[in-house]
């Protein structure tokens, strides 16, 4: 009887392990208390986000987790558990569970993997400070931008100023 318990439950393991495969991180939230019309809310951004979210058991995620980075966050699988999974932006989870939640405040972070780091709620408030990828590349081009953009305008000003007496002397020469 117990066997096929375990083979029942085999798909769910799988998909949870293909699912942590390859993440760059993992966060672990409470849900309860939260609204239909809320969690609607809430995957729709996530999933906008590219980000994965679902609601598994406990031991699913345990077993899934063996031998991973992501055993690291045994610790906070109790009780209701939600898991915010990203591939492609380690920061986006937490960063959209964290800003949601000030509209939702039933909505708790428990904790979560980050590129291979565990870190408790207030890490991953830490970590929800971090601005997106994209973001960070736009302050970079930027702050690049800026002091070409400032170079290209004094270059033109001192070419101005030089045509300037040149301009002033054909006027004159004309005359």
């Amino acid at each position: 009887m117990r066997d096929s318990k375990i083979a029942e439950k085999q798909p769910v393991i799988k998909e949870i392990a293909e699912l942590l495969d390859g993440a760059q991180s993992a966060v672990v939230v409470d849900y309860r208390g939260l609204t239909v019309e809320q969690d609607t809310q809430l995957r729709k951004q996530l999933r906008e986000a590219g980000v994965v979210y679902k609601v598994f058991k406990n031991t699913m995620v345990r077993i899934a987790a063996e031998g991973t980075d992501f055993a690291q966050f045994d610790p906070y699988l109790e009780g209701p558990t939600a898991l915010a999974v990203s591939k492609e932006d380690a920061t986006a989870p937490a960063r959209l569970l964290a800003k949601f939640a000030k509209t939702a405040p039933k909505l708790e972070i428990k904790g979560g993997v980050v590129e291979g780091t565990v870190y408790d709620a207030k890490g991953m408030a830490a970590i929800a400070m971090v601005p997106s990828r994209e973001e960070l590349l736009g302050r970079l081009f930027g702050s690049m931008q800026s002091p070409i953009t400032n170079m290209a305008r004094v270059l033109k000003q001192i070419a101005e100023k030089d045509a300037a007496p040149a301009e002033a002397a054909e006027a004159g020469a004309a005359e």
